[in-house]
């Protein structure tokens, strides 16, 4: 079982606020790379992503444009997902 995350002096659980900030932004730059008729032999093109949101946004680190890959990735795999609610 995962260890919760340690809160804040203000409470706040939750890091990578500038992602936050960003995502909407950066989930319209990379979503392409993870529809359906994009894939390349039904493989998605995570690769390209990182390259696009590393050139966009070079102050992110490894760890936060690695965040914006996977949050977008599950956002575009729900939404192709038959059955799911949204």
């Amino acid at each position: 079982m995962a260890t919760p995350s340690p809160e804040t002096e203000d409470g706040e659980r939750r890091r990578h606020h500038r992602v936050r900030e960003i995502f909407a932004e950066a989930h319209a730059l990379i979503a392409p790379f993870f529809a359906p008729e994009n894939r390349w032999a039904n493989v998605t093109l995570d690769h390209l992503a990182y390259r696009v949101l590393r050139d966009h946004y070079p102050e992110l680190n490894f760890e936060e444009v690695h965040v914006l890959v996977v949050a977008t990735r599950r956002v575009c795999t729900d939404l192709d997902t038959p059955g799911q609610a949204g």
